[in-house]
């Protein structure tokens, strides 16, 4: 069957998600190697097992035409984002529930899962778009930070969050994860809702401190970390306002 053929349910750059027997299909181009398909596959397979969270189970990894693909079972529902997005007045009540369980998700241990420290200190490395002088300071920064194993996210945004027609919340998309600290998971998160929406990003940011007891400042000290992080990605129409938040003394 050709992609043109199937129920896509929507596409990403280097990427292609369909719906086809009840099940959904994530089919990666030849941009990802085998091995980063493998390493999501078993992320979401490690936190099925060692957590009480829901998480659709991973069925097959398979090759398919243009590129390799994971196969999960399909949960019926609409994302957290399209549910804030068609009823905005119930923005605080959505609110309330993505943060709770982002604070769900840090009180789980996965020991077999990478490491937070090193998966960003990998990331911040590899960026040529800043000099080797940001590079070190950011590096710097990152080892003098705490040093936690709780379950992190690494891409925690609404868009990630399905709601099924029970109103059970289920967690996709792991291919970020690792333990780490939970600030660093929360500051990137801000950064997600801040590329786009600025006011949902401090209304985010403002109930996660309340609600983890976490001071605004301890979650700042993360952001120029994060963006460079997220740079990694090379999204060009993230590239300017991410740069901006790469600035080591703005956020001490």
């Amino acid at each position: 069957m050709k992609m043109s053929e199937k129920n896509i349910i929507f596409t990403r750059p280097h990427k292609t998600i369909y719906e086809q027997d009840g099940k959904v299909v994530k089919v990666f181009d030849q941009n990802y190697t085998l091995s980063s398909v493998l390493n999501e596959a078993k992320n979401e397979a490690l936190v099925q097992e060692n957590t009480d969270l829901n998480v659709p189970k991973v069925l097959a990894v398979t090759k398919e035409e243009g590129g390799w693909s994971i196969t999960r079972e399909h949960i019926e529902g609409k994302t957290l984002a399209q549910q804030m997005e068609e009823h905005p007045e119930k923005m605080d009540e959505y609110m309330e529930q993505f943060v709770d369980l982002q604070l769900m998700i840090h009180q789980q241990r996965v020991p077999a899962i990478k490491t937070l420290r090193h998966k960003l200190a990998d990331q911040i490395n590899s960026l040529k778009d800043i000099d080797a002088t940001a590079r070190y300071e950011l590096s710097a920064r990152l080892q003098s930070m705490p040093k936690h194993n709780k379950l992190c996210h690494g891409d925690f945004n609404p868009s990630n969050i399905i709601v099924d027609k029970e109103g059970k919340l289920w967690v996709i998309d792991w291919a970020h994860a690792a333990q780490g600290n939970a600030s660093a998971d929360a500051a990137m998160t801000y950064l997600l809702f801040a590329l786009h929406n600025k006011d949902a990003a401090e209304q985010y940011l403002k109930l996660f401190c309340k609600k983890a007891d976490t001071a605004r400042q301890y979650v700042n000290r993360w952001l120029p970390i994060v963006a460079a992080a997220q740079l990694t990605k090379k999204k060009e129409e993230e590239s300017k306002l991410l740069m901006s938040w790469i600035d080591v003394v703005e956020y001490q």
